[in-house]
């Protein structure tokens, strides 16, 4: 079996950099999920139904399957990220010419090497004194060789004739050094204010994960700013439940309300933050969401279970007045762990993930580094239920569990932090072939409690304290539980555009996505993105994966879906984008296994 897991991570996001192709197999969790590890398969479908939705038109774009990414749409021009999640070949963007919406045609492609785009795909016009004309912005994601990070700027005033800009340009600095290449970037968004004209970037690599860049010219971009929002602005931060710890920027859109640029960040677990951009160099804050705990709209379903955060991507209604939030999650059951002798929380993720719906319980034991040349992992006792205690560090996961499965008499493995300064109390996530149930990375003072041990994590951090747990290999601990229990899929949070916390006035996911018997076999049922209606205030539309394209509407204060579309043989919607056309909207919507899809919402506006 090989497993992967993207869990809880560390406060501020990924300090440690670990990256996904750690060599013992740790996951940086917010590089991970950037790149979309979670983007899941198409394990079945939903039935095909319809209901005030009428399909206009669809185009074929490529026939590898998951290859198709976001869609933007502009002055009769959509364009399709051709993403490098399934493959690095055939990447870059499908232009198609939709200024007839029922014949849609393909009009050009513009192609990348070594990376691709995937999220950040939007199309502005901007006038300033260096450059009049549309642009069109995407993000870097390093797919293969020859790659760059990153941000591309395309002259799209022609769209049958594309031509670059900049490719590439972006953040150049890591912590105190220059690199060679742009920090690779997850999404981008641009705007034109008035002489000058900026793009926000999603910065993959470092804590400081909102960069600004001055696209006044576009040949000559350059950064003018960038925040680690949980430090600038720590009020964001949620103080319970104590799972949502990725903290990290994930897609962004800035608007101009009243004269000034407002920008809602998607902040993963942090939830929506609200800033003025008005000055880029001195981004103020406006306000921000927490989630609500137990999770709302799982108790709708008769469950009660923490939130998990995943704040994925939002936009404002055409009015202003509501914040419209998809939380994207691709994981229907989560992992509960404790130390029951001392009933404390272990923050841990599934590597080797349980059986849905189980528990394990069982005493601890203390079996070292299980690497090669460190003292044998003895053997746990058949007759009880032991979970193998592993330090982290010298090799990788995978040696880890094949040692202890080797040694024979456990049930499940638990591996906690090493010493560093990238390390210590970070938990992380890891990528580990192997058999047994295996949770980890744990931070590593939690490793320490279990067998009553002192730790200091400044100590850990300088390198001053010990480099392995100070007890014998075979020692005993505390009694630990481990459950796996279904939280249901991503789903979409309707909040009041205010200053300060932000009211959550609803939710609504479709009812698949709360019920236990979907939760395998029906492709991916979580919410992707929301785009706001431009006609009127109070409309909607979602691309739901396999839940299909979704249409909702704002009554008093209330999100109801009035409208859906799901093809036969199933879809897999990732973006989602409206147009207008000879007076009336229409919507063009990214299916990842097929392409383009154009509808019309032919229910009461």
């Amino acid at each position: 079996m090989i497993a992967s897991l993207v869990a809880a991570g560390l406060t501020g996001v990924a300090r440690a950099h670990d990256g996904v192709g750690s060599t013992d197999g740790a996951i940086d969790n917010a590089q991970a999920t950037h790149d979309h590890d979670q983007h899941g398969g198409s394990d079945g479908h939903l039935p095909a139904s319809s209901d005030d939705v009428r399909l206009v038109s669809k185009l074929r774009l490529d026939s590898v399957e998951g290859k198709i990414a976001d869609v933007g749409v502009y002055k009769g021009y959509a364009y399709l990220a051709s993403w490098g999640g399934v493959g690095c070949d055939n990447t870059g963007v499908h232009v198609v010419d939709i200024r007839n919406p029922g014949k849609p045609k393909k009009a050009a492609f513009i192609p990348t090497t070594g990376s691709a785009p995937g999220e950040g795909i939007q199309t502005v016009h901007i006038s300033t004194p260096a450059f009049t004309g549309d642009i069109l912005v995407t993000n870097n994601e390093i797919c293969g060789d020859g790659g760059v990070g990153g941000m591309n700027i395309y002259d799209v005033t022609d769209p049958t004739n594309p031509k670059q800009l900049a490719n590439g340009v972006g953040d150049f600095t890591l912590g105190d050094e220059t690199t060679e290449l742009a920090r690779e970037i997850h999404s981008a968004f641009a705007w034109d204010a008035g002489d000058k004209a900026y793009a926000v970037l999603v910065d993959n690599e470092e804590g400081t994960d909102v960069d600004i860049m001055d696209i006044t010219d576009p040949t000559k971009a350059t950064l003018v700013a960038e925040y680690d929002l949980d430090e600038t602005f720590p009020q964001i931060v949620q103080a319970a439940p104590a799972n949502l710890t990725e903290i990290f920027l994930h897609d962004m859109v800035v608007k101009n309300i009243r004269g000034r640029q407002i920008m809602v960040a998607s902040y993963w677990d942090a939830g929506y933050v609200l800033l003025d951009v008005t000055d880029p160099k001195r981004a103020k804050y406006i306000g921000d969401t927490d989630f609500t705990d137990p999770d709302p709209e799982a108790a709708e379903s008769g469950l009660t279970v923490a939130p998990e955060g995943n704040g994925h991507q939002a936009e404002f209604t055409l009015d202003n007045r509501y914040v419209i939030g998809a939380d994207e999650d691709f994981a229907p059951y989560a992992l509960s762990a404790r130390n029951v002798t001392d009933g404390s929380a272990i923050t841990a993720g599934q590597g080797i993930p349980l059986t849905p719906g189980t528990t394990l319980t069982g005493g601890s034991v203390y079996v070292g580094r299980a690497c090669s040349g460190d003292a044998a992992v003895p053997a746990g006792d058949p007759a009880a239920v032991d979970i193998a205690i592993v330090e982290r560090g010298v090799c990788s996961f995978t040696e880890k569990v094949a040692a202890v499965e080797a040694a024979g008499g456990y049930d499940g493995i638990l591996v906690f932090n090493r010493t560093g300064s990238d390390a210590c109390d970070a938990q992380t996530g890891m990528s580990v072939e192997g058999t047994l149930p295996t949770f980890g990375v744990a931070p590593r003072g939690q490793g320490f409690a279990i067998f009553d041990q002192p730790y200091s994590k400044a100590d850990c951090l300088a390198g001053t304290g010990p480099q392995t747990l100070p007890v014998a290999v075979g020692t005993k601990g505390d009694q630990l539980t481990f459950s796996s229990h279904f939280d249901g899929w991503g789903y979409a949070h309707l909040y009041r555009n205010e200053r300060g916390k932000m009211t959550e006035l609803d939710t609504y996911a479709i009812p698949e996505a709360h019920d236990p018997a979907y939760a395998s076999g029906f492709g991916d049922l979580s919410i992707h993105e929301v785009a706001t209606s431009q006609v009127s205030s109070d409309l909607a539309y979602i691309s739901y994966y396999a839940g299909g394209f979704r249409v909702t509407k704002i009554k008093n204060n209330k999100l109801v879906e009035v409208g859906h579309y799901i093809d036969k043989g199933g879809n897999n919607f990732w973006g989602v984008q409206t147009f207008d056309h000879a007076g009336k909207e229409y919507v063009a919507a990214s299916d990842r296994d097929y392409g383009l899809y154009i509808f019309q919402y032919t229910g009461r506006q």
